[in-house]
């Protein structure tokens, strides 16, 4: 068993594993209705999350208007928020819960016309995730695939995905010329 295998599931990974409890037939309804919720982008472009586990995430967009370009086609900013969603939500479901998770780089190559609805479908290894559960910051480079319905990839993407501490910044100086003005006036009316 490898390191991430043996983790213990973190806090998107435990949300989710409560969904379990509803009956099969809903459970796609109340998980989409969850991350639509905590994300509500995601919710606006009605993406369907259709696979979420720690090494695996698969999330699908239907080709209708509200997502359309001028050709009726899924527009190049759906597209790319079908890949980032489901990077991140690998990468979410991996990092500790004293981290967070940030996108720090993405590119995106639009290849070809698309046909109906997409998937997109981010994986990380067993290295990325061991990496990710045991250090406190680092990046991974999240592998994406993305279809349409006709199985064709109308776009490459690669997404570079950051994570660090969650708890307050550090400063680097605690001289008083470094501290914005609000401050300044407190420890003034103090003193």
């Amino acid at each position: 068993m490898t390191h991430a295998a043996a983790s213990k599931p973190n806090r998107l990974a435990r949300s989710l594993q409560q969904l379990d409890a509803v009956p099969a037939f809903a459970r796609g309804w109340a998980r989409n209705l969850v991350l639509r919720r905590a994300v509500p982008f995601t919710g606006t472009a009605q993406l369907d999350f259709a696979v979420m586990t720690p090494d695996r995430v698969e999330v699908a967009i239907a080709n209708q208007r509200r997502v359309q370009n001028h050709i009726k086609g899924v527009h190049a900013a759906a597209m790319t928020l079908l890949a980032e969603t489901a990077t991140g939500m690998v990468v979410g479901m991996n990092v500790r819960d004293d981290c967070l998770p940030l996108a720090k780089e993405l590119k995106v190559s639009f290849k070809k016309r698309t046909q109906g609805a997409l998937r997109a479908v981010a994986t990380l290894t067993d290295a990325q995730r061991a990496l990710m559960q045991g250090s406190d910051k680092g990046e991974v480079t999240v592998s994406v695939q993305v279809t349409d319905e006709s199985g064709a990839e109308p776009i490459a993407c690669e997404f570079i995905w950051a994570w660090i501490p969650s708890g307050p910044r550090k400063t680097t100086s605690d001289t008083p010329g470094d501290q914005p003005r609000a401050a300044k006036q407190a420890r003034a009316a103090i003193n």
